[in-house]
């Protein structure tokens, strides 16, 4: 098994390696008990400086696990049922979509079996008119939301297939924050932050203890505005350190936390939508299984991306490894953070 100094020098070698296309970065692996950290680049702020542990970036789509644990631990509770209608939790006289006489269920929207489409209704033309927009997701509100939402029609009936909303997303965290009574940020920090010890984890950038943002870098490396996905925050709107997700991937691997928080992990796993053969949804999560050649090993995964940052958290309940590759810029870092994922998988097995 590997030592924490093999760890770290594994890490290091993919945030090198991400470096060079990338302004900043910070990797983070997690090995049984072992952790190692590694980062190169610069935070992009006026002070300059490597990203840290506890540096925090936007976390784009992998908000939606944290969204999805969040359903898991109110159905555990009992505040919610997975099963239940979408249209019972939003403003009585909301319309929502059905198809084929089925109602779309919070299951549904979970797992991206909602047939709801990719984006709210209307923001595909907005995005082909100003694609510079900063903050294309600035303007969803609630009110923006539902009634968009009144006037789209699903692309398949759900429950039969897997079709990637961050529409689907941003309504459950909207309703789920509306049944619990408060906002998406303090229900996210109520069920799943604040039990795990997860204390740097946030929706605004305000909320975030100060000079440890990290500044968003375009594909060109040029700075580019913060994101606020406004009512959609459930789709992506956390910002995040590698600290803080080591913590998080610790639970998914060990069941930490309270009893309750553990039994809720253990549920969005349980819950499984064959997308093919060979992958798959959970609540939440991405799943898949490698080739033999591979090792055969499950990889259980989400990416993100925003304007200016991008990120993967992976893990392996199996060998009880995982992966997080945090970026403050828009290129993707998912080929090295998978590559990565196997190296530890290998060696663990």
């Amino acid at each position: 098994m590997d030592t924490a100094q093999d760890l770290g020098t594994l890490a290091h070698a993919t945030a090198e390696r991400l470096a060079r296309r990338h302004v900043g970065v910070a990797v983070a692996v997690v090995a049984g008990e072992r952790v190692g950290y590694a980062a190169a680049g610069t935070t992009g702020r006026a002070d300059g400086g490597t990203p840290g542990a506890d540096t925090l970036f936007e976390i784009g789509s992998v908000t939606k696990t944290f969204t999805a644990l969040a359903l898991a631990r109110m159905a555990v509770a009992g505040t919610v049922e997975l099963d239940e209608p979408l249209a019972r939790l939003l403003p009585e006289g909301t319309s929502v979509p059905s198809r084929d006489g089925q109602e779309i269920t919070l299951r549904h929207l979970a797992t991206h079996t909602s047939g709801l489409p990719r984006l709210p209704k209307g923001m595909m033309l907005r995005a082909l008119l100003r694609p510079r927009t900063p903050d294309p997701y600035a303007g969803c509100t609630a009110d923006v939301l539902l009634s968009g939402l009144a006037r789209t029609r699903l692309g398949s009936t759900p429950g039969r297939r897997v079709r990637y909303s961050n529409l689907g997303a941003g309504i459950l965290g909207l309703a789920l924050a509306r049944r619990a009574g408060t906002t998406y940020e303090r229900l996210v920090t109520g069920q799943v932050c604040a039990p795990l010890g997860m204390s740097a984890t946030v929706v605004a950038a305000d909320a975030a203890p100060p000079g440890l943002l990290a500044q968003g870098h375009d594909s060109r490396r040029r700075p580019t505005p913060a994101w606020n996905l406004a009512d959609l925050a459930g789709a992506g709107g956390l910002r995040s350190s590698a600290a803080d997700l080591v913590t998080y991937v610790r639970a998914q691997l060990d069941g930490g936390g309270p009893a309750e928080l553990a039994k809720a992990i253990r549920l969005t796993r349980e819950v499984e939508h064959r997308a093919n053969g060979f992958a798959w949804t959970h609540l939440g999560w991405r799943g898949h299984r490698l080739h033999p050649r591979q090792g055969a090993h499950v990889q259980i995964w989400h990416n993100g991306g925003t304007g200016g940052f991008a990120s993967f958290v992976g893990f392996d309940p199996e060998t009880r490894t995982g992966v997080i590759v945090l970026s403050n810029t828009q290129h993707a870092v998912d080929g090295p953070a998978f590559e990565l994922l196997r190296t530890l998988q290998t060696r663990a097995a």
